[in-house]
């Protein structure tokens, strides 16, 4: 049965953290190495997609005390529990689709997701990363950590059942729904390169079909 994305969070608050840090092959690894890509410099301006309580940001602000951040999530309960846990931090939360929720114009020094963003398609995705690259400063980059399709057939597999269990629930009405449709790394990079950014790297291959990604314009 699927479930509207916030809500399913939601519902999971409590065990969140665990299963994300045991489910998932190298998220012991993948969080902090995130976390130490991100800008170091006093001050420095941050956005979070998708940020659930804040795994990464708990490695980021050991190192970066000093970091602001906006963490955007459709998840209420996931913000109050980050904003608990950031209470002395500069930390600022927006409920809502990073879809939809503007981004702002040249403000952030880097744009971070982690384990969020497989659930969309290239086509929506492009239209996303064009706000982020409008988002980030002239030597800004936005930083991808999630997990990817190992193959074109299982990326097109999961879109097609995808479609078919809303067909099944009659779900017409356009909203999120948490059902895991990663895309290949290849297409990935292609959605990035369409919406304008000009550098793309790998930066890590983790256990699993994680990886970590760089874009800069």
């Amino acid at each position: 049965m699927l479930e509207r994305m916030g809500e399913f969070f939601d519902r999971r608050l409590e065990g969140y953290e665990e299963h994300q840090l045991t489910a998932i092959a190298a998220a012991e690894e993948f969080y902090p190495f995130t976390a130490s890509c991100l800008p170091m410099g006093e001050g420095s301006e941050v956005l979070d997609l998708g940020c659930g309580t804040g795994l990464e940001l708990e490695y980021y602000f050991a190192k970066n005390p000093t970091a602001r951040v906006t963490c955007i999530d459709l998840a209420e309960g996931m913000l109050a529990a980050l904003q608990r846990k950031f209470a002395d931090r500069a930390v600022t939360v927006r409920q809502g689709s990073y879809f939809d929720l503007p981004l702002g114009e040249a403000r952030y020094d880097a744009v971070v997701s982690v384990e969020s963003l497989h659930h969309f398609p290239a086509a929506q995705k492009i239209g996303l990363y064009r706000k982020i690259a409008a988002a980030l400063k002239k030597d800004g980059f936005f930083l991808l950590t999630d997990y990817f399709a190992p193959s074109d057939a299982e990326e097109q597999r999961l879109f097609c059942e995808l479609a078919r269990l809303k067909k099944e629930q009659g779900i017409t009405d356009g909203g999120f729904y948490h059902f895991d449709t990663p895309l290949t790394v290849e297409h990935e990079i292609g959605a990035l390169r369409a919406a304008g950014f000009s550098s793309v790297r790998l930066l890590r291959r983790w256990a699993g079909d994680t990886r970590t990604l760089r874009a800069e314009k």
